[in-house]
């Protein structure tokens, strides 16, 4: 058995204890009503946090204006998904949309996936409308949405950051065999999630 079919292995075990339904979706375990809730949603949902993390290291495999563009587009997507949550909007499938995207995006990762930027783009904004949806559609529950909304767009861009960081550093190998297992590892996760959505 090779590193990566290992890695591939142990990634699938966890992401099948890990698929349990995140409870950044329900509004439990919420701290606060404003800016630390919306903060916290993102990383405590260990869909958005991959999701997030994943955009970031493809991004830096894209290169030049990919690495700035491809997050920004998932940011300003997302917002408008919480924008349609809020106005009554309907989005099926949400659950299903965001461990696919986990899925996907890892699978970029793996396969080092080329585009042209605007397809990327257009790609990142199609799995950050799931992403944004979910998070919008927490926001009614809140005493304060705006900073909610703040909170969630701020730990968004954090975590865009740290995939960039993760993929800068993951490019100091001399083979793609880390992009490999990290972008294997985040499909498998999605795959456990996608399972349980």
């Amino acid at each position: 058995m090779n590193r990566l079919t290992r890695a591939f292995t142990i990634a699938a075990i966890m992401g099948g204890a890990l698929s349990a339904p995140a409870l950044a979706h329900t509004g439990i375990g919420a701290h606060g009503n404003g800016f630390m809730a919306g903060f916290l949603h993102p990383l405590t949902g260990l869909d958005h946090m991959l999701a997030m993390l994943g955009i970031g290291v493809w991004a830096v495999q894209l290169g030049k204006r990919g690495t700035w563009m491809v997050p920004s587009a998932f940011v300003s997507v997302m917002v408008a998904g919480a924008a349609l949550a809020l106005w009554g909007a309907g989005l099926p499938m949400v659950e299903f949309g965001i461990a696919g995207s986990v899925l996907v995006i890892g699978a970029l990762v793996a396969f080092g996936a080329r585009m042209r930027v605007t397809l990327a783009m257009t790609l990142a904004g199609a799995f950050a409308l799931f992403h944004g949806f979910a998070h919008g559609a927490e926001l009614p529950g809140f005493a304060q949405p705006a900073a909610y909304g703040a909170g969630f767009v701020a730990a968004t861009a954090l975590l865009h950051g740290v995939g960039l960081g993760l993929g800068h550093a993951l490019r100091r190998s001399a083979t793609r065999l880390p992009f490999r297992m990290a972008g294997a590892a985040i499909a498998a996760i999605g795959g456990g999630l996608l399972v349980s959505a």
